[in-house]
């Protein structure tokens, strides 16, 4: 399927979505969403639903999550004015420290929340998949923290690139498995976490990443992750007087975004950006950019945009990110990009890696690869807004991609 199958009323759709009506009972974000999974996942799936229903938003789960974000995660995390990067870049830079939280990453805020809930509902172990390592790490830590026993499926080609971090999860105690079929990346991996839990869907908890998958995981991940919008929307108000003129987020399958996001979509007077890994060209198979580049489609139970051919082959993506190297994207970005209330662009490899050493040089922070494509993203964006203030998700750090960058940015010093 190449395009929907009706045009869309995004005025409708805008204000359903600010009114909290998505995802509504089927699991929808407009056309997006849904629950498109084997017969032996339904009845795991619907007690997940039962279980977020039940507990997600009462006081006592909400209680202990807080409690863990302060005491143990270190949110809420800092909001860092940039002074000598918006000096540089003509526009006042604000920049909100994800990669302060525990483990380096926004993940973290995630993989607590979801393991709090799998201990509720009885899960015996956890499943997991990564692509940079930071959910797997963070998944790790989390099961370190509340004594469950955590499986991290990782492609073949990830453990490679970061290997620091397969080093951590089994540190913390995760076992690591290789994935090795498929395009070895983080779809494979979600392949291969997916029959896990199909296998024992009684005893198993799929502590999944990102803002995708079937219902209800996107509209999970972005309720636990939304604590990033509010604490940014009250931290810039208070830090600068008034709101932000553009928000910006590097998305992948969309986890930090759509958590910085969410708070922020009623304000129409800030303009939202989704930065997305543009790798080293438009072409298919040249990037991650889903929403830039894709058609609607279905992948990994729910149904959103994707990177496919036309005859509904899902093909391989690109990116020097290990993070952003997933062919599809969470369905409530492919309905914010639909309707228009988010720009989606791209941020070439290049342009990512010169980003790293520009916060790195200007700052003192190193970026990871991810993160780095956002601040390309905001660059581009000051050069067009003179004397505009920014808000950009540093969705964490870039100690994990050391060897990526010590390859290809430093040169050696001449004795």
């Amino acid at each position: 399927m190449n395009a929907l199958a009706k045009p869309l009323d995004s005025a409708r759709l805008l204000a359903d979505l600010i009114a909290g009506k998505y995802p509504d009972a089927r699991g929808r974000f407009g056309p997006f969403g849904g629950r498109y999974v084997p017969e032996t996942l339904i009845p795991a799936v619907e007690r997940l639903e039962r279980g977020v229903r039940e507990h997600l938003h009462a006081s006592e789960f909400q209680a202990e999550f807080t409690g863990q974000l302060r005491s143990w995660v270190g949110r809420p995390t800092a909001l860092t004015f940039a002074q000598r990067l918006s000096d540089l870049w003509g526009a006042k830079v604000w920049l909100k420290r994800e990669d302060l939280a525990h483990t380096g990453a926004h993940k973290i805020t995630n993989a607590i929340g979801q393991a709090l809930l799998a201990k509720r509902l009885g899960a015996k172990r956890i499943v997991a998949e990564t692509g940079a390592g930071q959910h797997g790490v963070a998944s790790a830590a989390a099961c370190a923290r509340l004594g469950l026993p955590c499986t991290v499926y990782m492609g073949a080609i990830d453990m490679e690139r970061q290997a620091p971090n397969v080093g951590r999860m089994r540190l913390l105690g995760a076992t690591v498995v290789p994935v090795t079929s498929g395009d070895q990346t983080l779809r494979a991996a979600i392949d291969e976490a997916l029959r896990a839990w199909v296998a024992d869907p009684t005893e198993t908890f799929y502590l999944l990443g990102s803002a995708v998958g079937p219902h209800p995981y996107p509209y999970l991940v972005r309720e636990l992750q939304a604590v990033i919008g509010r604490e940014a929307r009250e931290q810039i108000l208070a830090a600068n007087g008034a709101l932000p003129d553009a928000l910006i987020a590097c998305v992948g399958g969309g986890s930090n975004s759509i958590g910085a996001f969410h708070a922020f979509v009623p304000d129409a007077t800030v303009e939202i950006l989704g930065i997305e890994a543009g790798g080293r060209g438009s072409g298919l198979g040249d990037n991650a950019a889903t929403v830039s580049h894709g058609t609607p489609g279905v992948l990994h139970g729910t149904f959103s945009m994707l990177l496919q051919s036309d005859d509904g082959q899902i093909q391989e993506t690109y990116s020097v990110s290990a993070g952003l190297d997933y062919p599809g994207v969470g369905p409530e970005h492919a309905l914010l990009g639909a309707i228009g209330r988010v720009n989606y662009t791209t941020a070439s490899d290049e342009e990512a890696l010169a980003a790293v050493e520009t916060l790195s040089r200007y700052e003192g922070i190193l970026p990871a690869l991810e993160s780095a494509h956002a601040l390309a993203g905001a660059q581009r964006w000051a050069r067009a807004n003179p004397g505009k203030t920014i808000l950009v998700c540093l969705s964490g750090r870039g100690d994990k991609d050391l060897a990526t960058l010590l390859k290809m940015l430093v040169k050696p010093e001449r004795a």
